[in-house]
């Protein structure tokens, strides 16, 4: 096991998720989809600010400009982090049954998220990965998603780490960072249902991937090279959803978990879901990307 996860802060998230840190600025940003809340955590004073986006928030990315893009129930937007005002980009899936969920942005600046099925009458696998550009052109990159999640690139650019949840599998594209395209699909690791679904997903300075196990209590760190499991840091919650590094050397390893679903019984033995957490693993991360656009 790696490290010893600390309580940060006892949010009672509903759906806390896309923990991002901002090494610009010191700051992570996190989201609770389902409260329709944008969190600003502050390390060095331990202030967290929520601020309302009006919709459920399926991730956050911070901008080189300024303020943060969100991925938002109804699509792309942009947020002033001083106002909290909310500007559309674009709608990819404007009429359709779904929202958006996990995403990031690749090392040329563009912001990636995908759907999922949301509300009555929506396809099980009637999601899709999608590509917002800079200039505020979006395109599809898959579709026949179910649960759109973690995603993330190889050290060297060429590689691109993708999870849809229900296929308990991490795929990996060839990945062409001039143009955005991905080829070549294929498991990298599988994985067994007892240690949980895959969620959320962040790469480390060696090029392992540390995965937020929903239902599983726990982040594991997995090899991609060889698909196996290299180590965990167990959670006092079942439904860990994404994991960031932060901090000034990026060692530590801030983890969002869930409240949502969980019984009266559950929460009893879990008071603490829905918080979010830090761990120092012995692992260090890479810098975020931040949006171009």
């Amino acid at each position: 096991m790696a490290g010893n996860p600390e309580l940060v802060l006892d949010a009672k998230a509903t759906l806390g998720e896309g923990a991002i840190w901002h090494k610009q600025t010191s700051l992570l940003y996190w989201v609770d989809i389902e409260g329709c809340k944008l969190h600003v955590f502050d390390e060095e004073t331990g202030e967290d600010r929520a601020l309302d986006t009006g919709q459920p928030v399926g991730t956050v990315v911070p901008r080189r400009s300024s303020g943060v893009a969100l991925a938002l129930h109804h699509g792309f937007a942009h947020m002033d982090l001083v106002t909290g005002r909310i500007s559309m980009i674009a709608d990819p899936e404007a009429g359709l049954p779904n929202r958006f969920n996990d995403g990031k942005c690749d090392p040329a600046g563009r912001f990636w998220a995908g759907t999922m099925p949301y509300e009555t009458g929506a396809k099980k696998e009637g999601g899709a990965l999608w590509c917002l550009f800079p200039d505020g052109h979006v395109e599809k990159r898959i579709g026949g998603i179910s649960c759109s999640n973690g995603i993330a690139w190889s050290l060297d650019r060429k590689t691109m780490y993708y999870i849809d949840t229900p296929t308990q599998e991490v795929w990996a594209y060839d990945y062409h960072d001039a143009t955005g395209a991905i080829a070549n699909r294929r498991v990298v690791v599988r994985v067994p249902r007892e240690e949980g679904h895959p969620d959320g997903m962040t790469i480390d300075a060696e090029g392992m991937l540390w995965v937020a196990h929903w239902d599983g209590w726990q982040v594991i760190r997995w090899n991609p090279i060889t698909g196996k499991k290299i180590a965990s840091v167990r959670l006092p919650v079942a439904r860990v959803t994404s994991c960031a590094f932060g901090g000034e050397a990026l060692e530590t390893l801030y983890i969002t978990s869930a409240r949502t679903g969980l019984d009266g019984a559950a929460l009893s033995k879990q008071p603490h879901a829905g918080g979010l957490f830090r761990a120092r693993p012995g692992a260090r991360g890479v810098p975020a990307f931040e949006f171009g656009g």
